[in-house]
C-alpha cells in the first residue's frame, strides 16, 4: 500500500494500549482497530487477526478483545462469523428519513458509489385500493407502475415498486430508468417539484422470490420503506414501497425537542 508520500511504515504507525490511561482498555482497542482499518485501507471482506492474536499483540485479555470487537460489530464496522473469524463489514448505504427529500440515487452518488437498476416492470395500470389511498386518487385511476431491482456497486440492495399518476407523467413508460433518478426525471421532464415526503419503516419477512433477488437467506433481515412524495400543491406525486437488505442499509433520523407545552406526534407506533 502506498500513499502520495511513499510506502507507509506500518510499525511506526502501530498504536498501543496506554495502561496508565483512565480510558477502558476495550475502548482504546476499539479505536486502535478502527484506525488500523483505515490506515491499512482494508476493504469489505478483509479478515482481521483472531482474538488470541489480538490479545498477544496488544497485551490485553480476551474479554477486552471481545468487547471491542462486539461494539465495532454493533456499529457496522466489522462482521463476526462464527467458525470463520472477524471481517471488515460492507459499507452501509444511508438514507435520511426526515432531514431532506432525496432518493437512493442521490444518497448513493453522495457516497461516491454507483447505482444501477434492473427494470422489472414499467407499464400503465389501474391503481389498486392501497396505491390509490397513498396517491389520494380514486381506485382504478391510471398510474405508471415501475418495479426495479437496484444494485449498489453491482450488489443487489433494494427492490422498489413505484407508482406515479399517469396523467402527471404521460410518457414515463418510454423512459430509460436503468441508471437515472426517478425523482430527477419527474422534476426535469415533467416539472413536478417534490417538496416533502411521508415515510414509514417496518421490519419485513421476505418471500422466497424477494430473498433470491436480494441475495439474502430466506429469513434474512429486510426493511420495508413506504414513501409518499408531495408536490408544491401538497398533492401526492409519487409513492413507492422499497424492500431494503437489512445487512446493507441504514436509515438516519434527526429529532428535535419541541418547545415546552407543545404536543409532538409519536414517531414510533407499535402495532
Amino acid at each position: 500500500m502506498t500513499s502520495s508520500s511513499g510506502p507507509r511504515d506500518r510499525t511506526a504507525e502501530r498504536r498501543v494500549i496506554d495502561k496508565a490511561s483512565p480510558v477502558p482498555y476495550y475502548r482504546q482497542l476499539k479505536e486502535i482497530l478502527r484506525a488500523d482499518i483505515e490506515q491499512r485501507d482494508l476493504r469489505p471482506g478483509d479478515r482481521l487477526p483472531g482474538d488470541h492474536e489480538l490479545c498477544e499483540q496488544y497485551g490485553v485479555s480476551r474479554p477486552v478483545v471481545r468487547q471491542a470487537l462486539s461494539e465495532l460489530q454493533y456499529e457496522g464496522v466489522l462482521d463476526r462469523v462464527k467458525g470463520r473469524g472477524t471481517f471488515v463489514a460492507p459499507q452501509l448505504t444511508s438514507q435520511s428519513l426526515v432531514q431532506s427529500l432525496t432518493g437512493l440515487f442521490d444518497d448513493v452518488a453522495a457516497m461516491g458509489r454507483t447505482l444501477r437498476s434492473e427494470v422489472r416492470t414499467l407499464k400503465v395500470t389501474a391503481a389498486d385500493a392501497d396505491v390509490a389511498a397513498r396517491l389520494e386518487v380514486p381506485q382504478g385511476t391510471a398510474v405508471v407502475a415501475l418495479a426495479r431491482l437496484r444494485f449498489v456497486d453491482d450488489e443487489p440492495w433494494v427492490y422498489t415498486v413505484s407508482h406515479v399518476p399517469a396523467a402527471l407523467a404521460p410518457d414515463l413508460v418510454d423512459q430509460d430508468l436503468r441508471e437515472q433518478s426517478l425523482y430527477g426525471l419527474l422534476e426535469r421532464r415533467y416539472g413536478l417539484r417534490l417538496t416533502r415526503s411521508r415515510r414509514t419503516v417496518e421490519a419485513h419477512s421476505p418471500s422466497t422470490a424477494l430473498a433470491r433477488d436480494l441475495g439474502i437467506p430466506r429469513h434474512g433481515p429486510v426493511l420495508k420503506l413506504t414513501n409518499v412524495s408531495f408536490g408544491a400543491d401538497n398533492r401526492p406525486v409519487e409513492t413507492f414501497v422499497a424492500y431494503h437488505r437489512g445487512d446493507r442499509s441504514r436509515f438516519e433520523v434527526e429529532l428535535e425537542r419541541a418547545p415546552a407545552g407543545r404536543a409532538v406526534p409519536p414517531l414510533v407506533r407499535v402495532l
